[in-house]
């Protein structure tokens, strides 16, 4: 059997990947891959139609890999702790004050990084299970 731990670089490295896809689909900024096809659907866009669909389809495949990823580790009952462990985090920031100060666009940003946060989580979790409890997935299995 191969060496499958899962070092600290690691973790962060697929929560970037997860940020970044996330973030690269919408954001309230403007930079998105959802502003871009708005604007190709009036006419005003930058870049052709088979670059905005490549582009579409690297992205499609990228959360493909990630949600099968985080629903094979989490399951749908860990999806639901991992999303509630996240929402009731940002919940008690707003409720300590925070709230005064968070307009739509934070709030957005706020979600968004709960998005990827989950899906980090879902690319993460086996391997964390694996090193808390020694117990390893049927498909880890040689």
């Amino acid at each position: 059997m191969s060496n499958q731990n899962i070092t600290a670089s690691g973790i962060v490295m697929r929560f970037l990947v997860a940020l970044i896809m996330v973030f690269a689909v919408y954001n309230p900024h403007g930079w998105s891959y959802f502003h871009w096809l708005s604007n190709a659907l009036v006419g005003d866009t930058v870049g052709g139609l088979a670059l905005l669909i490549f582009a579409g389809v690297v992205i499609l495949i990228g959360f493909t890999i990630y949600i099968r990823a985080t629903l094979r580790s989490l399951g749908i009952f860990g999806l639901i702790l991992a999303s509630a462990f996240f929402a009731t985090l940002i919940w008690l920031l707003l409720d300590s004050g925070l709230g005064s100060v968070i307009n739509e666009a934070i709030m957005q940003d706020i979600l968004l990084f709960i998005m990827a946060a989950v899906l980090g989580t879902g690319m993460c979790w086996s391997h964390i299970r694996r090193r808390l409890t020694g117990q390893s997935d049927v498909d880890d299995v040689d």
